[in-house]
């Protein structure tokens, strides 16, 4: 299955503990970093994407396999 490619301002979904959670695509992550205190291991060959939830308006990262796209 290819990749999925998601960009910046995107509006995606995913399944979440309540249902599925909604938000829009800030950056794509390539390198090692923190998303709220979380260690996110992304590099070039396995990206994720650093999402704003829509109902919190708290960042999360999230691999792309896990996202669907959603109409603006």
């Amino acid at each position: 299955m290819a990749e999925k490619e998601f960009q910046t301002g995107d509006h995606v979904s995913w399944a979440s503990h309540g249902g599925r959670a909604y938000g829009v695509v800030k950056d794509k992550i390539t390198e090692r970093t923190h998303v709220r205190g979380r260690t996110v291991n992304a590099s070039p060959e396995d990206p994720q994407y650093r999402i704003r939830n829509d109902h919190s308006g708290r960042d999360a990262a999230h691999r792309p396999e896990v996202l669907r796209h959603e109409p603006s």
